[in-house]
């Protein structure tokens, strides 16, 4: 007798089976016609997930419905193709990471939008399908929305509601689709319900509703770097080894890697040039052999023959100071999204020590205030009532001079640097202090006369680093 559960669940194994061999080709297609994918493409797994109506991932692992992906399958091995692809874009741009408080409906369809964008950018056959006319009406009038001046927005947001008739003639334009300009384009178009619904059935591949399970994780922020990395790693890989026809095929990818691999997210990694390697309580693993460990309590009873280390080395900021110009050229919003992008990275448990100093002062001329802060939580309540203090002239100096009393008198030993933000229109010290100096600088109001050479610069994007804010 044929046993009806046991006959179901053989069946659900077959089916899985070929679910599995179909992601194993669609990722393989990929791979030959696009080499520079090959880490990204098996960074992730595949698990069947009968309970869900579509094909999801969490940046870790692809699920998915199997009759979703066999009805896939079947309007052509491309379908799966994309869909493969556009999960992977979604993992190297960390849109699952990067939400914050934006709105979960928009942010979403902006996502999927930019990741189908470099798709039908991309001239290779294995992704290849016509753009359907609500694609190209989409894609023109973006970009001619994000040309526009702020208080001509109005005009495009009726156009692209399609309310209108045949859209304004004009510049194509050479920005790059990316999520967070395409989120702050639909997010002044007023659209509605039905338009909204019409995108989303456009341009939606895969669920999203695994992100933000993890979110704020210790395990999220891993995976969100190591994708940054893979992203980052991709772009050298394409830049260097490709051929000149390979460039033309990928040049939408290269576009978005180019937009998304800026100086400006770098600066999280250049604030950890501040730290310090030193000791602290804490067990290190990593020097553990359980092989030794295990042979003695077998060879001694109770004498293991080595045990992990209490102590472990880790690279941390101690000791730190914040300058910040708080002249007529350098506005309120400006200063307070820095502190906010410099709060992120300080906040992160791995990134400085147990016992902190930082020093934020505020300086125009002239030394305003100094406010020392010692957790995350100082610095978060610091920035929620942040108020400029000077609106003066710009001179460097006194600040440095104020820091290097600080240390004379041993009130910042352990300093390792300082970072300066501001426009650089001002007087710069002549000597070189005795600790690591970083000027942060706005791209637009950036000015190299008479910057010192003893210095560090980074130079953000204005734009894009209010995009990265909201």
């Amino acid at each position: 007798m044929i046993d009806p559960v046991r006959e179901r669940q053989l069946q659900e194994l077959d089916t899985v089976g070929i679910c599995t061999r179909i992601l194993y080709q669609a990722r393989s297609e990929l791979y030959v016609n696009m080499h520079f994918l090959d880490v990204s493409l098996s960074s992730l797994g595949f698990e069947a997930d009968w309970g869900r109506n579509g094909i999801s991932t969490d940046g870790a692992v692809i699920f998915y419905d199997p009759e979703f992906l066999l009805n896939l399958y079947k309007k052509g091995r491309v379908c799966v193709n994309r869909a493969y692809l556009h999960m992977v874009f979604h993992c190297l741009f960390c849109h699952m990471y990067t939400r914050k408080g934006r709105k979960k409906q928009l942010w979403d369809l902006a996502c999927d939008i930019a990741m189908e964008a470099v798709i039908d950018g991309l001239y290779q056959k294995c992704v290849h399908v016509p753009q359907s006319p609500i694609r190209r009406e989409t894609y023109l009038r973006l970009k001619r929305q994000m040309e526009e001046p702020e208080e001509k927005n109005k005009f495009q947001t009726e156009r692209l509601d399609g309310r209108d008739g045949i859209p304004k003639q004009g510049r194509t334009g050479s920005k790059v689709l990316t999520a967070e300009r395409i989120y702050r384009a639909l997010s002044r178009m007023e659209l509605s319900e039905r338009r909204l619904g019409q995108l989303q059935a456009e341009f939606k591949v895969d669920d999203h509703d695994l992100w933000e399970q993890n979110e704020n994780s210790r395990q999220a922020i891993t995976r969100q770097n190591q994708w940054n990395d893979k992203r980052e790693k991709m772009q050298t890989q394409m830049e260097t080894m490709g051929s000149q026809d390979e460039s033309q095929e990928n040049e939408s990818l290269q576009d978005m890697l180019r937009a998304e691999n800026r100086e400006r997210y770098d600066y999280r990694q250049f604030l950890r040039r501040f730290s310090v390697l030193k000791e602290e309580i804490e067990v290190d693993p990593d020097s553990f052999d359980p092989v030794f460990y295990s042979y003695g309590m077998s060879l001694y009873g109770n004498m293991p023959l080595i045990e992990p280390l209490e102590t472990k080395e880790v690279f941390r900021i101690e000791d730190f100071v914040i300058v910040i110009d708080t002249s007529m050229s350098c506005s309120g919003e400006l200063v307070q999204r820095f502190l906010e992008e410099t709060y992120d990275v300080l906040s992160q448990s791995e990134t400085y020590f147990r016992k902190v100093q930082i020093h934020v002062i505020q300086c125009d001329d002239k030394v305003q205030s100094d406010v020392i802060l010692t957790c995350a939580d100082d610095l978060k309540a610091y920035m929620e009532h942040f108020q400029i203090k000077g609106y003066g002239g710009t001179d460097f100096r006194p600040a440095f001079e104020y820091v290097n009393t600080l240390k004379v008198t041993g009130q910042l030993n352990g300093l390792k640097g300082l970072i300066y933000f501001t426009d650089g229109k001002g007087i710069y010290p002549v000597a070189a202090p005795t600790y690591d100096v970083a000027f942060v600088f706005i791209k637009e109001r950036f000015s190299e006369e008479d910057f010192p050479a003893w210095a560090m610069r980074v130079v953000l994007d204005e734009e894009t680093f209010n995009e990265r804010r909201q």
